[in-house]
């Protein structure tokens, strides 16, 4: 069973899931480690079918630190990659600042820092950490599993 959830029904790693064996018996002569291997596979294959896989992807919660002046301009930038803002404030001991507390697919951040630069003379800076997974859906789910050579 863990050799089929390496690599899944979509081709990924499955995550969040119980496996119960609620019966099975040994026979000397027809019983060997591939079969009960092939026996694994086969029910796992049957089983992940039936409950209908969905791919997921890493969210994280980003703290973006930015000049007052430019929050606006930063709170632009999130939503323009798939990120939802959950709120703003004061930056604590630091005057003329603010921090942007958003969620965003982690896939998005790596050129976030270019971007924040961009819109605030150089000077914003952010930090990121996993906050959940999420169900990818849509266009980007289908662009996944075209890339990684599985029919969607």
């Amino acid at each position: 069973m863990r050799d089929y959830l390496r690599c899944g029904p979509l081709g990924f790693h499955v995550v969040d899931l119980a496996v119960n064996l609620s019966d099975g018996s040994y026979h000397n002569v027809d019983s060997s480690d591939m079969a009960f291997q092939m026996a694994a596979k086969l029910a796992m294959k049957e089983g992940m079918a039936a409950c209908g896989p969905v791919l997921l992807e890493p969210i994280m919660k980003v703290e973006i630190y930015t000049p007052s002046d430019a929050t606006a301009r930063v709170t632009a930038l999130v939503p323009q990659r798939r990120g939802q803002i959950l709120g703003y404030d004061a930056r604590e001991g630091w005057p003329g600042w603010d921090v942007v507390e958003a969620t965003m697919p982690q896939a998005e951040i790596g050129t976030l820092i270019v971007e924040l630069r961009s819109a605030t003379a150089g000077v914003a800076t952010y930090r990121a950490r996993f906050d959940h997974m999420e169900e990818l859906t849509g266009r980007l789910a289908d662009e996944v599993m075209s890339g990684h050579g599985k029919a969607a």
